[in-house]
């Protein structure tokens, strides 16, 4: 990056230098999806584009000072002390020369307070002002060390040139607040724990489902988000991704047995680091169910008798909508388990079983009983209008993920929302309790410009500390990793948590579970468009076009 480079005064460096804490400062990368998608501002760290390290005392032996010039025009120094002398304040001076041939004082730096074991850990920022001195100092050719303690006990160490390693690529999917705003509270506050400068590129989230294929054989970010399961490891078997089981190596501990089989390819190898999931599920706000003397249903026909309760009274029984085309795939996955059990789900979108067979077609008509009681004009409705529509109670209930609630931040609102499992249908699949609890999380590209520091970022999101400064930004959803603190979960997180915990069945979503061309718009998301546009086409023709769509599909390649 270009900058304007000055030698200033020693005094006006002095008087301009002063020590603060670091924040996660703004900042963009241009990596590139496919050339017709939009890309939405986003913010993230700054990177480095200059380091420095001075190691403190005879070969490091009291520590090391790093300082950086980050692509903001900012600076920071990050001091790491030991073997200092214990709970004293340690003056700090940056200044020309050498250890040995000390030259002008360039800045004295608020003093640092050692342990009673004589560490100390710190790092300041640097005002653009101050890390353009101090840089100017460093790039003309001269020396510059710095000076920690006092008297006999004074320690110091002679800046060198370090290797500044690109900053690692983030490529998100999170368009809309507050995920966008929680992702990248959780990729900064790695950011901070790490020696690693991640860069967020962030694309409209329809737009980047949709073209993760050519994204990820063009010029992909290092690291990008997605989903477990069936279209983790179909990106896998194409070879458009590396497998991080050195990673699982290091943080498998912070997951379940379950999870990790949900971020495991077919080659036995794991692709995907978990951050956290919710499930699907009728949501409902407590108010409106006590005002109205309504019970929550337990089978189908309950359920039904509610919704016709719901209609005599003014109200939507089931608010609905599909102009986004995937809404409606959480409604075909729910009513294939109750109807026709969880592995026959599965094994139908893997391609194992067809689309033909008379059991998909009982779904339809079961959907179609379902149809008189869901709000009307759902394809010309987005997700985000009908979870309004239930916050303001024009609808009864609500069929999403849990993520609806986000349409909300009035916490009265919030805490009068609640849940329960869809209705089962009284058959042998009952007992399953099956749900869609999709997980979101990282995966790793196939060519990282940043392997290792793709590594250190993805190691750091796999903790639960890390999972939940997203989860606190963001709450309709439960941290992934086993070693979070649910202590702070509300009512309607730990709701989440107890019917995730209590499913024997979990699928991940229709356009996770199957290859993204079957899902995609050409796919099953026209197809249950043209379903709910006319409800009463001859379903066996309907169903063998979907299949001969499948059928026509190219075996996956690798890029």
């Amino acid at each position: 990056m270009r900058r304007l480079v000055a030698i200033f005064s020693t005094l006006a460096l002095v008087a301009s230098l002063t020590v603060s804490s670091v924040a996660a400062a703004p900042g963009g990368q241009a990596d590139s999806l496919v050339g017709s998608l939009s890309l939405v501002p986003t913010a993230a760290s700054a990177s480095a584009t200059s380091a420095w390290q001075a190691k403190i005392g005879a070969g490091g032996a009291n520590g090391t000072a790093k300082l950086q010039i980050l692509d903001t025009g900012t600076g920071s120094l990050t001091l790491k002390l030991v073997k200092m002398r214990p709970a004293t304040l340690l003056p700090v001076v940056l200044h020309e020369g050498t250890c040995s041939a000390v030259g002008a004082i360039l800045a004295r730096l608020d003093p640092i307070r050692s342990s009673n074991t004589g560490a100390a850990a710190r790092t300041s920022s640097l005002t653009i002002t101050r890390a353009r001195a101090v840089s100017a100092a460093l790039r003309s050719g001269g020396k510059v060390a710095i000076q920690i303690g006092s008297g006999s006990a004074v320690r110091c160490g002679l800046f060198a040139a370090l290797a500044v390693p690109p900053p690692v690529g983030v490529g998100s999917n999170y368009s809309d607040e507050p995920g966008k705003s929680a992702f990248a509270a959780m990729i900064n506050y790695c950011a901070s724990r790490t020696s690693v400068s991640p860069k967020v590129n962030t694309v409209a989230h329809d737009a980047f489902q949709n073209g993760i294929d050519a994204y990820l054989r063009g010029t992909p970010a290092d690291i990008f988000t997605w989903s477990a399961g069936g279209r983790m490891r179909f990106l896998a078997d194409q070879g458009l991704a590396t497998p991080i089981s050195d990673v699982w190596a290091k943080i498998g501990d912070h997951y379940t047995d379950a999870v990790k089989a949900a971020s495991t390819a077919s080659d036995g190898k794991q692709y995907f680091i978990p951050i956290y999931q919710y499930p699907w599920v009728v949501i409902y706000r407590k108010s409106l169910f006590a005002e109205k003397g309504y019970t929550v249903p337990k089978t189908l026909d309950e359920f039904i008798a509610l919704a016709d309760k719901m209609k005599a009274d003014g109200l939507v029984p089931l608010a609905f909508a599909d102009k986004d085309g995937w809404p409606a795939m959480g409604t075909f996955d729910i009513l294939d388990m109750r109807q026709n059990g969880y592995q026959f789900h599965v094994d139908l979108l893997a391609g194992k079983e067809k689309w033909t067979d008379p059991r998909v077609k009982d779904v339809f008509n079961l959907w179609k009983r379902l149809l008189p009681y869901s709000q009307p004009d759902a394809l010309s409705r987005t997700w985000q209008e009908g979870a309004r529509s239930l916050i303001a109670k024009e609808a009864g209930m609500y069929f999403l993920g849990t993520f609806a609630a986000d349409q909300t931040t009035d916490p009265a609102v919030r805490s009068d929302l609640d849940m329960f499992t869809f209705p089962v249908l009284g058959n042998k699949w009952d007992a399953e309790k099956a749900v869609d609890a999709p997980i979101d999380g990282l995966m790793l590209s196939n060519s990282p410009r940043n392997l290792a520091g793709a590594r250190t970022i993805l190691a750091c999101v796999a903790t639960g500390a890390a999972q939940l400064t997203f989860i606190k930004s963001s709450p309709t959803g439960v941290a992934a990793a086993r070693d979070a603190d649910t202590s702070g979960y509300t009512p309607f997180q730990k709701k989440m948590a107890t019917i995730i915990g209590g499913s024997g069945a979990i699928a991940q979503f229709l356009d996770r579970d199957t290859r993204p061309d079957f899902a995609g718009l050409s796919g099953m998301q026209s197809f249950l468009k043209g379903f709910l546009a006319d409800p009463n086409q001859d379903l066996t023709a309907y169903l063998a076009r979907i299949q001969a769509f499948y059928d026509s599909l190219p075996p996956p390649t690798n890029p």
